[in-house]
């Protein structure tokens, strides 16, 4: 494998027409990825090549197109899985930052989310969205020169999107500034915005934690809500589940344990992430097992994506119990 790539979306600075895929897949066989740019039809040319000193398998796309929306998905193969495993399983990256749904997105009001990109015909589950050529977002110097309230003075203003204010959207929340700027607060702390599962939730049951969820708006009202608070004082606090996640996460689908093979189900023994049984009382969803290094990479992984894509001030770490395996 090339050096200096990432999980993910590697994309290539100097050239948008490529860009490269990685994907951590131990104990797997073959990976292939289908996506718009072949139709969802991929031969041996998609056939992701694997590295034989690790257990990543990677591919470099070329001929895109500079700011086109792409979607895809990866297809793990596994010859002899072991019992009431799949074979084949069909799934988003693990490190979407931008991911669609063919169960969620056709209840998004077009308000909260306009020209969302639409889900592709005639596939099924979550895939990812890649675009090169992105612009990145003009922060303020406000945002480049926040200096953070101290820990010991904030005044926290908690607020779930869903329920504070009609439309329910990152919209909202920047046409209140002035109403979060007369109670005084110093720090906003939003429970999780990332990818979960549904359009109507407290956010906990999180599915991809790298990827904003569509029900509350785009990256970029997100990106100007956090800049808009810089600009009045105000710390941006986010709450992140880390404990757990739930069953669409891609790293519990390549390693599930699914006996009655509807293509649902929690972690396989040979799960490099999770605990087929949770070690604690108070886990929801699926546990991560964090003694796990790649469980411990995912959350590095996680923290840095926020902090540096999202210029977030603090996390709120959710069901902190659960980090240990000895709770």
């Amino acid at each position: 494998i090339p050096t200096g790539l990432e999980d993910g979306i590697n994309y290539n600075q100097s050239d948008a027409t490529k860009a490269t895929l990685v994907l951590d897949a131990p104990f797997k066989d073959f990976v292939y990825v289908a996506g718009s740019f072949n139709n969802w039809q991929p031969n041996a040319a998609y056939a992701m090549k694997k590295d034989p000193s690790s257990t990543k398998f990677w591919l470099e796309l070329t001929g895109l197109t500079s700011g086109q929306t792409e979607t895809y998905q990866y297809w793990i193969v596994k010859q002899s899985p072991i019992a009431n495993s799949p074979s084949l399983v069909k799934t988003a990256d693990p490190y979407s930052t931008l991911v669609l749904s063919n169960y969620d997105d056709p209840y998004i009001p077009a308000a909260s989310y306009p020209n969302m990109p639409v889900y592709p015909a005639g596939q099924e589950r979550e895939v990812t969205v890649l675009k090169t050529g992105q612009t990145p977002y003009n922060w303020s110097n406000a945002t480049n020169t926040f200096v953070k309230p101290n820990k010991d003075n904030l005044v926290v203003y908690e607020v779930l999107i869903r329920d504070f204010d009609a439309n329910r959207n990152f919209q909202d929340l920047i046409n209140k500034i002035d109403y979060f700027k007369n109670l005084k607060v110093n720090a906003i702390e939003l429970m999780p915005v990332m990818e979960f599962e549904g359009n109507e939730s407290w956010g906990y049951n999180t599915v991809f934690h790298l990827a904003n969820d569509k029900a509350y708006g785009p990256a970029e009202k997100l990106k100007e809500f956090i800049d808009l608070c810089h600009q009045n004082g105000i710390a941006v606090i986010l709450d992140v589940a880390l404990n757990h996640a739930f069953g669409r996460n891609p790293m519990n689908r390549m390693w599930m344990n699914d006996p009655d093979g509807d293509g649902w189900g929690g972690p396989s023994s040979d799960s490099p992430y999770f605990n087929m049984i949770a070690t604690h009382s108070y886990s929801v969803g699926n546990d991560f097992n964090h003694q796990q290094q790649r469980t411990k990479n995912y959350v590095k992984r996680t923290v840095k994506h926020w902090i540096q894509e999202y210029k977030i001030d603090g996390f709120r770490w959710d069901l902190t119990k659960g980090f240990t395996q000895n709770c």
